[in-house]
């Protein structure tokens, strides 16, 4: 009965128009045992919230993308320390951005060691986002990053634009899982599309993901909604949803429901394997979800949204870590791995207790007043655990 409160607050959120709606997915065990949907996923044309909605997940495809990484790992085709520029060379010349001249130009330095794909995977390699107010977030607005016509054209003009600071020294978030998958093209052949749905969806069973929604699934698709007065209003949907985008993202391009995104996350929590495919080695798994983060990194002082990078809590590929929760004031399992997506999507899988969380929302996360869902799910979840044992 603890775990009706789950319900209830998620009720709450979209009754006071917090949320337009939501799906929340809770597995224990390998078994599903709370799968409730709220709300609607179109208001205007009052349709509602299904369990098979589809929704944007942003920034979730990152460890998607990380997965794609670790495959292709496990084929020998890449290191963690070896440099970007062995299989990018595009990014032989780098430089790192160290200031400007008396004339406003950029002084450029040379990296003290060319960043490598284990910093790619980390945000640390000194790649920018291009949405703060800095010279180098400039130069990538500058460059219309997102009005590229390839994924090699997206990484291209990074390559030629300086790092923002030298590789390890900092942990920024960034287009990082942009550069990885065009890695994952490069060492595979194919695109970053047919890789994930042949390597990974397909053996996963993941049905409705992928980088775009075709039209006999539109009648799924969750709106996304920022609020407006005392209600919510919601945003146009991309007019080319139906088709597959000439920019594939790996760092936040992916439609997903929450089912296929629980089948992704109990594969990782069973240590890659799922309904008997075995799609990562234990031992990749496991090194893909450990902190990666020195511990001056773990300051305080790097972080996004609702992450920081601190004593507690840190990050592996793609992933953010929490490393000892009750130092951070999370009743989480030690271990526990996540991560969200600019629409409010958010998951995290809890090895020490065999938990899996899938959020699915549909609000604008740059939009004011974004309720703290992620925080909220762990404390209801666990204060529901009464036996953490069994």
């Amino acid at each position: 009965e603890r775990l009706q409160r789950l319900d209830q607050a998620m009720a709450e959120k979209v009754g006071s128009q917090q949320l337009a709606g939501a799906v929340t997915l809770l597995a224990r065990h390998g078994k599903i045992v709370n799968f409730s949907t709220h709300g609607q996923q179109d208001i205007a044309n009052a349709v509602t919230m299904k369990k098979d909605s589809i929704f944007r997940i942003y920034s979730m495809t990152k460890p998607i993308t990380s997965v794609a990484m670790m495959i292709l790992y496990e084929e020998g085709k890449w290191l963690p320390n070896e440099p970007i520029a062995k299989y990018l060379p595009e990014f032989n010349d780098i430089k790192v951005y160290a200031g400007q001249d008396q004339k406003g130009k950029p002084i450029l330095a040379a990296p003290e060691h060319p960043p490598t794909i284990g910093e790619l995977l980390t945000h640390t390699a000194g790649i920018g986002l291009g949405f703060f107010d800095t010279p180098v977030d400039k130069m990538y607005a500058n460059a219309n990053m997102w009005g590229s016509g390839s994924l090699k054209e997206f990484v291209e003009k990074i390559a030629h634009i300086p790092l923002k600071y030298q590789p390890g020294e900092t942990w920024e978030y960034s287009l990082s899982a942009d550069v990885a998958g065009y890695l994952v093209e490069r060492l595979s052949g194919q695109s970053l599309a047919q890789f994930f749905e042949e390597r990974i969806f397909k053996p996963l069973g993941m049905q409705d993901t992928a980088f775009f929604v075709p039209t006999q699934k539109l009648s799924r698709l969750a709106l996304i909604y920022q609020p407006e007065g005392n209600s919510l209003a919601a945003l146009p949907r991309d007019p080319n949803i139906t088709a597959l985008p000439a920019l594939l993202s790996g760092g936040g391009g992916l439609y997903s429901t929450a089912e296929d995104y629980f089948r992704f996350a109990q594969m990782l929590l069973n240590e890659g394997k799922f309904n008997g495919v075995q799609l990562l080695s234990p031992s990749s798994v496991k090194l893909m979800r450990a902190n990666h983060l020195p511990e001056k990194l773990q300051n305080g002082k790097h972080g996004i949204g609702l992450y920081h990078m601190q004593p507690g809590f840190g990050f592996g590929y793609n992933l953010g870590v929490f490393v000892d929760p009750q130092k951070v004031g999370s009743t989480a399992g030690a271990g526990t791995y996540l991560w969200d997506g600019l629409a409010g999507t958010w998951f995290w899988i809890d090895p020490a207790n065999d938990v899996i969380f899938i959020g699915m929302i549909q609000r604008w996360g740059l939009a004011p007043g974004m309720p703290n869902l992620e925080d909220m799910s762990r404390a209801l979840v666990y204060q529901a655990l009464i036996s953490p044992d069994k």
